[in-house]
C-alpha cells in the first residue's frame, strides 16, 4: 500500500473525506460507489466497485461472441476501463483506462454512432489503433455503469447490424448487473 502522508479524522456522523488528489488520482467521483473491507491486520480499504468487474468472466465471453460473429473488436468496459476485450485491438485495449471522449459518451447516456467519412475519430483508450464505431452506454437500475463498444478500422458510418447488437449486448449486460 502506498503511504501518501495524508490524515483525515472521522467526524460525528462516522464520515470521512477523501482528499481531492487522492480522487482524482483514483478517478473517483461523486456518488460512485466504494467496496469497504477489512484485512487481518486491522487495515481499513476501501476501493471502486465495478458492477461489470463482478462479471467480468461472463463480459469477457461476451466480447469474444460479439467480435467472432461481427468481425469487429468488441470492449466491455465499466466508467474507468476496458474490462473485457476481443479481437484484433485486444491486446491495444484491454485493461486500459477509457480515453476522456468515451467517458464523455457515457456520462451523455446515449448511443455513439462514427459519423463517416469526414468526421474526427474516437478512440477508446490511449493508445488504440482502431477507432469507436458504435458505443452504447450500459443503464443498470438507472445507473450509468459501463458501455458495449465495437471498433473498427474502417471509415464508413457504420452497419445497423453492429448498432443493434452493441443494444442488444449493453441491454443483456444491464438485466445481468440488476439480477
Amino acid at each position: 500500500m502506498k503511504a501518501t502522508g495524508i490524515v483525515r479524522r472521522i467526524d460525528d456522523l462516522g464520515r470521512i473525506v477523501i482528499p481531492k488528489e487522492i480522487r482524482r488520482t483514483l478517478r473517483i467521483r461523486e456518488s460512485d460507489p466504494l467496496e469497504i473491507y477489512t484485512t487481518a491486520d486491522g487495515e481499513v480499504i476501501f476501493k471502486k466497485y465495478s458492477p461489470v468487474g463482478e462479471i467480468g468472466t461472463f463480459a469477457a465471453q461476451y466480447a469474444e461472441v460479439l467480435a467472432k460473429q461481427l468481425s469487429v473488436t468488441a470492449l466491455i468496459c465499466d466508467r474507468d476501463e476496458i474490462i473485457a476485450a476481443f479481437g484484433p485491438a485486444k491486446r491495444e485495449c484491454q485493461g486500459r483506462h477509457v480515453s476522456r471522449p468515451l467517458e464523455q459518451i457515457m456520462e451523455n447516456r446515449r448511443l455513439y454512432l462514427y459519423g463517416g467519412r469526414g468526421s474526427e475519430s474516437l478512440y477508446p483508450c490511449e493508445g488504440a489503433g482502431e477507432a469507436v464505431a458504435v458505443a452504447m452506454p450500459v443503464l443498470a437500475a438507472g445507473d450509468m455503469v459501463g458501455a458495449v463498444v465495437l471498433l473498427s478500422e474502417e471509415k464508413s458510418r457504420p452497419a445497423e447490424t453492429l448498432v443493434k447488437s452493441a443494444q442488444i449486448a449493453a441491454a443483456f449486460l444491464a438485466k445481468q448487473m440488476e439480477e
